[in-house]
């Protein structure tokens, strides 16, 4: 699966759209999934057989254990202490009073694996399951997990990225991610993106690609249906606390009018940071926030402009936590 050198930023971007394409077939669905948490993984897990000391020379028989699909040859200990079984394809272990209750331990044990190998699979939309490291994949691959619904594997896979991000490939579809409309589990993917475009140059040398990808915060924040993920949240914050350029803060200061309330409460949080790095702004931040607290539609918004507007006119190296709207409790 893994790419050659001979990509180019643009042949991500048209794998990435095929990607798209194809997952929205194959879900048959763009309404935005709430994403869960991040749930890091571990394997292979804490080996039982260490805690019990068992010896080398213990694992002497041999059982097979059908899990998930496949057929797992699983070596096996009989001792003082109970039936210990080890997977050496998984890097496994259990421990049972009787063999079959250690295989069912071992099977048990092994659902955080196939359900994350599943989930990579799944979203690659492979024909065979995946086994093996995210990292032994590519550019494609890796820009196609950040939709993982697996949290952990779309940080996994932001991980790559931005290890990777001196090759060049990956700004267009970073910055086209922003924009997507279509995936189910697209905020997964917005937050990672988000994440890496706190430090935009990495992978948007050009100052062209650094405009498109802060015209794409903006838009996102301006039309935000939700803040899952806090992805409008973070929007505001790279905007406003990490790209510091004039455009990415003029982009900030027009999302307090966004249509977007989630885009409008983040906007009127991350001025704050604006101010922080360009002082210049504040006496147009404040005035915009006094028009925002007497004009917005949402009384919560109002009260938060308020007081933003208080803590950037007083110098304040602090300021009020954001609202919660109704629903999001």
């Amino acid at each position: 699966m893994a790419q050659g050198t001979t990509l180019t930023a643009d042949e991500v971007l048209g794998r990435l759209e095929t990607f798209l394409t194809r997952s929205v077939e194959r879900l048959g669905t763009t309404d935005v999934n709430p994403p869960g948490h991040r749930v890091p993984f571990h394997w292979p897990p804490h080996a039982a057989s260490v805690d019990y000391c068992v010896p080398a020379d213990a694992w002497t028989s041999r059982e097979s254990l059908r899990a998930f699909g496949e057929e797992l040859d699983v070596d096996v200990a009989v001792t003082d202490a109970g039936v210990f079984g080890r997977s050496r394809k998984l890097w496994n272990e259990a421990r049972g009073e009787t063999t079959a209750e250690m295989l069912d331990a071992l099977r048990e044990g092994c659902v955080p694996y196939f359900e994350r190998m599943d989930a990579i699979t799944g979203t690659l939309m492979a024909a065979d399951r995946f086994h093996g490291s995210v990292r032994d994949l590519g550019p494609v691959e890796w820009v196609c997990l950040l939709f993982c619904p697996d949290r952990d594997v779309a940080n996994e896979a932001k991980i790559e990225i931005e290890t990777h991000a001196s090759s060049g490939l990956f700004g267009p579809a970073l910055v086209q991610i922003l924009r997507d409309d279509r995936h189910p589990d697209r905020r997964v993917a917005q937050w990672c993106v988000l994440d890496m475009f706190e430090d935009l140059p990495a992978f948007c040398p050009t100052e062209v690609c650094q405009s498109q990808a802060t015209a794409a915060i903006r838009d996102f924040l301006f039309d935000a249906p939700d803040d899952y993920a806090r992805c409008a949240y973070k929007a505001g914050v790279v905007l406003g606390g990490h790209i510091c350029t004039e455009e990415a803060g003029r982009a900030l200061m027009d999302c307090l009018e966004a249509s977007s309330k989630y885009g409008r409460r983040s906007a009127a949080h991350a001025v704050f940071h604006l101010v922080e790095w360009c002082p210049s702004t504040r006496d147009e931040v404040v005035r915009r926030l006094r028009v925002m607290a007497s004009q917005d539609d949402e009384p919560l918004l109002r009260t938060f402009a308020s007081y933003m507007a208080d803590d950037i006119a007083n110098y304040a190296t602090d300021h009020v936590l954001e609202p919660v709207f109704p629903e999001e409790d």
